[in-house]
């Protein structure tokens, strides 16, 4: 967790942003963290950040576009040296909270908080971090959506099941309630919500930032009818490719691979879903997008075998946690890739 004095530099900041851009990863970790900051000062504007691995320099423009006179940087693991460059033109604050190991260094001018760093070190998803921050109980389902999200399973989830026994599932593990639990459910949404169009995803931010239960979430009004629309169109995709995947599941290999294409990348979802089916697997999902593959990989300590492989490999890029891991090469080193993988 953050520390206390950690905590009231990041709500000293947060009361001298009059009007803030939050940057945040494209997951409901990272959605739910806008959400938690954005209802604490009820102020600011939240930008997706769609761009793998990095937070790339394209994004600079919404600081000048929006007329920010801070930024926030919320579970993004990488930000690139040319948005830091452009970012620092704009002489405004910069707060990045994080829970990822660092890939590279954090500028000078940059206020950095991750609890991995801290004295006693731990990595809770970046919902819970902002929860922690807000401390506003009514919106411990919001934090606890992220955190299911990111596989973490946080204390406060004996006090959510008092509160809403309707929505939960009795269970010590996060995947569990994710896959079957009602609150689950709002995680997809959300989830399916954030690979819309951007007009939909801002009408999606506008629905939550007002939204007070989440049973707002779960039932269909005009409000998010955009968001279940576009959870109902994924499901469908999502149940078809999770079935191809399972029965290409031999339980005499140790990686099980999975290759798929098409207009949407689900693949983070996908491979989730696989390692919780299949837990002592490696699980190594790959989204063909033409020109670059992007990669899901979870297993045991993943991380240090798939850096490892994509290091020998030009151009490619990846991080991430401990057993789950994303990274990116290119389309015709695929099954250079595979071979040094199951080498590896």
């Amino acid at each position: 967790m953050l520390t206390e004095s950690q905590l009231q530099e990041i709500r000293q900041h947060l009361a001298e942003a009059k009007n803030p851009i939050f940057f945040f990863d494209n997951d409901p970790d990272g959605l739910c963290s806008f959400l938690l900051l954005r209802k604490y000062i009820n102020r600011g504007k939240g930008v997706a950040i769609k761009s793998f691995p990095d937070l790339n320099e394209s994004y600079a423009r919404k600081i000048n576009e929006l007329n920010a006179d801070y930024i926030f940087i919320l579970d993004k693991p990488v930000v690139s040296k040319e948005f830091w460059e452009k970012a620092e033109q704009v002489n405004i604050p910069i707060v990045w909270i994080d829970h990822h190991e660092l890939q590279a260094e954090v500028p000078d001018f940059v206020n950095y908080y991750n609890p991995l760093y801290n004295k006693n070190k731990t990595n809770e998803p970046v919902s819970i971090l902002c929860y922690q921050i807000s401390n506003k109980k009514e919106d411990m389902w919001i934090a606890l959506v992220g955190a299911i999200s990111d596989k973490f399973l946080p204390e406060f989830y004996s006090e959510f099941k008092k509160k809403y026994p309707d929505l939960d599932y009795d269970s010590k593990s996060a995947f569990d309630v994710l896959y079957k639990s009602e609150i689950g459910r709002v995680a997809k949404l959300l989830d399916s919500g954030l690979k819309d169009r951007v007009s939909n995803v801002v009408a999606m931010l506008k629905f939550l930032m007002k939204a007070k239960s989440p049973y707002e979430v779960l039932e269909e009004s005009k409000g998010n009818f955009l968001m279940h629309k576009r959870f109902n169109y994924i499901e469908k995709k999502y149940q078809r490719l999770l079935k191809i995947a399972m029965e290409g599941y031999d339980p005499r290999e140790k990686i099980l691979f999975f290759q798929y294409g098409g207009d949407l990348s689900i693949s983070a979802e996908l491979s989730n879903e696989l390692s919780y089916n299949f837990p002592d697997k490696y699980i190594v999902v790959m989204y063909n997008k033409g020109i670059k593959v992007n990669i899901s990989g979870r297993g045991k300590n993943i991380r240090e075998k798939m850096l490892k492989v994509i290091n020998e490999i030009e151009d490619a890029s990846g991080g991430g946690h401990e057993d789950a891991v994303g990274a990116q090469i290119k389309i015709e080193d695929l099954e250079l890739f595979k071979k040094k993988f199951k080498e590896a």
